[in-house]
């Protein structure tokens, strides 16, 4: 399969569909990301809008599931194909969507704060046993986080 290479600025406009496909958890959302181009008198003036959905498997399921949420402005590489399918009335439609290898919130609309996890007590830039009973002090939920606009704010 011939694979294309994106990347996508722009607004997550569903809320997050987390499931379960053939064993692995994916979560998927819609992003819309607009144009905009600068008129012949200086001013700007909307442009076409590129509708994608993007589907995040693996390690990008956790993250993206505790820190992006519907109105999220990101950033989202991956690479892009069209899913063909029947709608109600069988006709026949195609979506354009995305395998992302890599989500992030876009820092020139949003501030962030990033959470890293737990070092090793030996500083070896391994993450910590998981086992390991949590810092209650410092230890903040991701959707406490979010409440308190700490992990991402537009």
């Amino acid at each position: 399969m011939f694979e294309t290479p994106i990347t996508v600025v722009g607004r997550i406009i569903t809320d997050l569909r987390r499931r379960v496909v053939a064993g692995q958890e994916v979560i998927s959302f819609r992003v819309a990301s607009n144009s905009r181009r600068r008129t012949a008198e200086g001013t700007w003036e909307p442009g076409q809008t590129l509708y994608i959905t993007v589907n995040c498997w693996g390690k990008l399921v956790t993250g993206v599931g505790a820190g992006l949420y519907k109105g999220a402005p990101i950033i989202a590489v991956g690479t892009v194909h069209t899913s063909e399918y029947e709608d109600r009335d069988g006709v026949k439609r195609s979506s354009l969507e995305m395998r992302a290898s890599t989500v992030g919130p876009d820092l020139s609309r949003a501030i962030v704060r990033i959470e890293q996890p737990p070092q090793s007590p030996g500083g070896s830039g391994e993450p910590a046993d998981e086992t390991a009973e949590p810092d209650e002090d410092t230890e903040t939920s991701a959707d406490e986080a979010h409440d308190e606009g700490l992990v991402l704010s537009a």
